[in-house]
């Protein structure tokens, strides 16, 4: 199986999809392509939480805010994976959570044509092909043009500054429906009747629907984190707050 991630809307996995169709008869599968347009972080925390559902697979991950310039194409092995993905750290984070830590491997790949490919469609030109062999080959040790190295971008997510009845955290993501996926951890909020943030009382509750239409709350998501949402709405618009921004819980 070989499954595509990308951070651009159609036409563009059609050709990646082709490129693959063309060279492997590999099933393949779409994780996403609606990713945050050149957030490398933003995917980095959903390829972590959804790729470890996937049996082993190929992934083929293009957020890709470098396409063009130097940087490395890699493929990550992880597991019983493959990632194949640019060297920016986005898919470090996944890499670890399938390998349980730190132990998993890095290669370089060489450009199966560098004088031909797009210097702004990576995907389809370098990704895709080198996507298909991997899978056909069981791995990148068989290719002639993957390198092992040491050499990689990291990237990690900040872990909160966690107090005795409280925690100041960031936000991570913002899903599409507006709710606000922290970096806290949910284990000290649940059984909590409300919380404060940014010295708000606010319920807590397991569910959504849990609340009235129109009204705010914190909940864990299924990630396992904070999150503060508001039942059909949108609680990035309700909190006043953005990716990257600081939020200070109590309870």
């Amino acid at each position: 199986m070989i499954t595509l991630a990308s951070d651009f809307p159609s036409p563009y996995p059609a050709a990646m999809r082709g490129v693959v169709c063309s060279r492997s008869d590999a099933r393949i599968e779409d994780v996403a392509h609606d990713f945050p347009r050149q957030d490398v972080r933003a995917a980095a925390f959903w390829l972590r939480e959804v790729l470890p559902y996937f049996p082993p697979a190929t992934h083929c991950v293009v957020v890709d805010p470098g396409v063009g310039t130097d940087r490395s194409a890699l493929v990550v092995e992880a597991g019983d994976h493959h990632i194949v993905a640019p060297d920016n750290g986005v898919a470090v984070p996944v890499a670890r959570e399938l390998a349980s830590g730190d132990d998993f491997d890095v290669w370089e790949i060489e450009y199966d044509d560098a004088a031909t490919a797009s210097t702004t469609f990576h995907g389809r030109d370098v990704f895709a092909p080198a996507a298909a062999d991997v899978h056909d080959e069981g791995g990148p040790a068989a290719l002639d043009r993957c390198s092992r190295t040491d050499d990689w971008v990291d990237l990690t997510f900040p872990e909160p500054d966690m107090v005795a009845k409280g925690a100041r955290g960031e936000v991570l993501v913002v899903d599409g429906f507006g709710n606000v996926i922290t970096n806290v951890p949910g284990g000290p909020v649940e059984g909590c009747e409300g919380i404060r943030v940014d010295d708000e009382l606010i319920p807590v509750r397991d569910a959504y629907a849990a609340r009235d239409p129109g009204d705010r709350l914190v909940t864990v998501g299924s990630h396992g984190n904070v999150e503060l949402a508001v039942n059909r709405g949108r609680g990035d618009e309700a909190f006043g707050l953005s990716v990257g921004d600081s939020v200070l819980l109590e309870w």
